[in-house]
């Protein structure tokens, strides 16, 4: 493949997973503390060409070291996607036990935590088409790197993050498969799930 056609996949991604982040992270308020980061570019996305668990793992790790490394006013927070590896929902809920094992193994709890979204997300005791999934349901599955600094701070500066959770929940429900369907967030060449 060449690099010009490797280049147009990635920048596909890339504009997929920001259409995401501005109609449902931001948009839908599903995340408050998403605007800032974004706002000020410190999000690094990441689109790897992970074919297998260990390749995404040994990326995983060096998007870990590249987080903590970073200065957090330029990188805060890294989206790595990896639209080749763990497509179905179950091997890629499977590997959050690996990941998070990872950033065990590099001394990084306490420092990095990781939010998992996925195209075909579902939380337990929920139905695959019950709307509340669409709150961890992105394009492309990813892991969603965290400092952990910045994520204590933004909660502390948002009096209502218990009730985020449900508030989530609630919009998915006044919103419905319909609005969520009419949000256009599905990858390019993919139907929506």
């Amino acid at each position: 493949m060449s690099d010009s056609r490797e280049e147009a996949q990635v920048a596909a991604v890339v504009a997929a997973t920001r259409t995401w982040l501005e109609r449902a992270v931001i948009g839908l308020q599903l995340c408050p503390f998403a605007r800032a980061v974004y706002v000020n570019e410190q999000v690094r996305y990441t689109v790897s060409d992970a074919q297998n668990t260990n390749a995404l793992r040994s990326a995983l790790e060096r998007e870990l070291h590249a987080l903590v490394q970073a200065d957090a006013s330029v990188i805060d927070t890294t989206l790595l996607i990896h639209p080749l590896v763990l497509t179905d929902f179950l091997e890629y809920n499977d590997f959050l036990d690996i990941a998070e094992a990872t950033v065990e193994a590099l001394g990084l709890e306490g420092v990095v935590q990781i939010a998992s979204f996925h195209p075909a997300y579902q939380f337990a005791g929920t139905s695959s088409s019950d709307v509340t999934n669409c709150t961890n349901r992105s394009p492309y599955p990813m892991l969603h790197l965290l400092r952990e600094a910045s994520v204590s701070r933004a909660v502390a500066a948002f009096p209502d993050a218990p009730n985020i959770y449900q508030r989530n929940i609630d919009t998915m429900r006044r919103l419905g498969v319909g609005g969520w369907a009419a949000l256009g967030l599905e990858a390019p060449g993919r139907a929506a799930t």
